[in-house]
């Protein structure tokens, strides 16, 4: 298998699942505003650097998962519960985020990357989410759990990653007015993409049930 489609598909599931705003990537905005760009990539680097060990560890998890093709099947119907409520959630839930202004004492770049590493740290769902992503991809026969292919889906996982987070550091101040503009049309984006996650895995669960 060439070491593209791992690097790409690790790219976008981190872009899909880490794209919509959040603590973290919140966080690196208003580190940003209120301390500067130096910080907040500080932030980042200990943030994308936890990420890539949850990466790892929720494609060990898969491997194991994958043997099982009865356990599969059952990702592949959780999968689907999954993006479809993401898909509702974000074409007709979501709404943009109301920003805060909020002060940010001044802090060291040492700070400043633990920070990172710890609000990392405690947001469980990258494990789970990594899981379901590979498995998912391995039954589509768009990846396989070999060593190198396993390294450049995590690799693709962290500068997808970090790219939406910078993003957020780059961006987010000249946009800041116009947020509820924007998310509108990244919700439908993100919506969309769910929204057809969701149909292909559906037909996968009745192809398996029915053929």
């Amino acid at each position: 298998m060439a070491l593209l489609t791992p690097l790409i598909s690790g790219f976008i599931a981190a872009i899909i699942g880490i794209i919509p705003p959040g603590l973290i990537n919140m966080t690196a905005a208003k580190i940003n505003l209120k301390e500067g760009k130096k910080n907040a990539l500080w932030f980042v680097i200990g943030a994308v650097l936890v990420i890539f060990f949850q990466v790892y560890v929720a494609v060990l998890f898969a491997q194991v998962i994958n043997s099982r093709p009865d356990v599969v099947a059952l990702l592949r119907e959780v999968g689907f519960g999954i993006f479809s409520a993401l898909t509702i959630y974000f074409l007709f839930i979501a709404k943009g985020p109301k920003t805060k202004k909020s002060k940010i004492q001044k802090k060291s770049k040492e700070s400043r990357f633990f920070l990172g590493m710890l609000l990392s740290g405690l947001n469980f769902f990258p494990i789970p989410y990594y899981v379901l992503v590979s498995v998912t991809l391995a039954s589509y026969h768009l990846f396989v759990f070999e060593s190198n292919i396993i390294f450049t889906f995590v690799l693709g996982s962290v500068l997808g990653s970090f790219a939406v987070l910078y993003s957020y550091i780059a961006f987010f101040g000249r946009i800041e007015k116009k947020t509820d503009y924007m998310m509108r049309n990244m919700n439908t984006i993100i919506g969309s993409i769910t929204g057809l996650i969701a149909l292909v895995t559906l037909f996968n669960i009745l192809n398996y049930y029915f053929s």
